[in-house]
């Protein structure tokens, strides 16, 4: 997948701005608080919807502006070209128009245009809360996986109304225990098939993950664990396995969990452990490792993405570099060159060979008004 163009209005702090960037690796230099990131967020919401690190569409406003426009013209493998106009208003709900057709819902669109981040933000995907892990793992398998994307809403809906039920049930009436066993039958469905396409998501993606980590740091040996709150689950597990298993674990807490009025068990409540040489991550690495660990595993998601998607997706990288020794960006750089289109910010210019260097002052001086 390759961005030809995109045109912002009114967006962060580009009140007019067009950006044309390579089909092969960019870098987009300049300033701290010039703009270079709002730059990656605005291809970042004609792909995804949305913005970065879950900005509110209003955050994203130029100054005092009512509105922001995004236009953006994207071609995939077979040079078939895709348009996509993202419109928010102030007193409107946003508006996703896709050639010339408006997009609801939103999830439609989520696929369509293969993407990848980095930014040093999402470093919370190593050393913070289960919730920033749950989010990239469910991210990533959306993306190429429709089915997924349905089962994660209808889940948070079915979760949200058996919530609200033994949040009431100070006292088991008959009709409410019916309900109740309603609502966790169809939960244990769906947790039980969001837990084994992680799971089986995990199996492909963990070979590609430690042989690019150790492209990165050789000497070094990571892991992945995906801890469900079931307790042990077995990798060749099948979906029916699962789902008895849920029904089993629900039975048990049913207790202690109307006593705290929320659901206790289910893959809202599960996490993944980043290991190296056996060592949880978060607690024992440094903060290069940490940056490493976060690297490859967005490489490596490019990676699988590209083999299921037969379609590589746009690399959005947010000041990639900092922190990074010359030999972890000169690896990096050998890796990004099979990437396809990658767009990457920087406050320095890296005189790399086959990279196209775009000033963000010069950007802006000729093309914003």
């Amino acid at each position: 997948m390759k961005l030809q163009c995109i045109h912002y209005e009114n967006f962060r702090n580009h009140r007019l701005l067009n950006f044309e960037p390579s089909y092969g690796i960019s870098i987009l230099y300049g300033p701290n608080a010039s703009g270079k990131t709002s730059i990656l967020e605005g291809v970042h919401y004609c792909a995804l919807t949305r913005g970065f690190h879950n900005a509110l569409d209003s955050e994203c406003l130029y100054f005092s502006s009512d509105f922001f426009v995004l236009e953006s013209s994207f071609l995939d493998a077979t040079e078939r070209a895709t348009t996509v106009r993202v419109l928010y208003t102030k007193e409107k709900e946003k508006k996703i128009i896709v050639d010339k057709s408006e997009i609801k819902p939103f999830s439609r669109h989520i696929g369509r245009i293969p993407c990848i981040t980095f930014s040093p933000a999402e470093l919370v995907i190593v050393n913070g809360a289960p919730a920033e892990r749950r989010r990239f793992l469910d991210n990533a398998i959306c993306q190429t996986n429709r089915r997924y994307l349905d089962d994660l809403l209808a889940y948070k809906r079915v979760l949200q109304q058996r919530n609200a039920l033994i949040g009431q049930m100070y006292e088991k009436t008959g009709s409410q225990k019916e309900m109740l066993a309603i609502w966790t039958d169809s939960l244990s469905r769906l947790a039980a098939s969001i837990v084994y396409t992680r799971m089986q998501f995990l199996s492909s993606f963990l070979p590609l993950f430690q042989t690019l980590y150790q492209l990165l740091s050789p000497d070094e040996h990571p892991t992945i664990v995906y801890r469900c709150s079931l307790g042990k689950v077995f990798h060749d597990s099948s979906i029916d396995q699962l789902y008895s298993q849920f029904l089993v674990k629900f039975e048990e807490t049913e207790r202690e969990e109307i006593l705290r009025g929320q659901t206790m068990t289910g893959p809202h409540r599960d996490d993944l452990l980043f290991l190296l040489h056996t060592r949880e991550i978060k607690k024992y690495a440094s903060q290069g490792q940490m940056r490493i660990f976060l690297i490859a595993l967005k490489l490596s998601q490019h990676r699988l993405f590209s083999d299921i998607l037969g379609e590589k997706p746009i690399c959005l990288l947010d000041d990639l570099f900092s922190e990074l020794d010359a030999s972890h960006s000169n690896a990096i750089f050998r890796l990004l060159e099979t990437c396809g289109q990658t767009i990457i910010t920087s406050a320095e210019n890296k005189p790399y060979s086959h990279v196209d260097s775009i000033s963000i002052e010069s950007l802006k001086g000729i093309k914003e008004m």
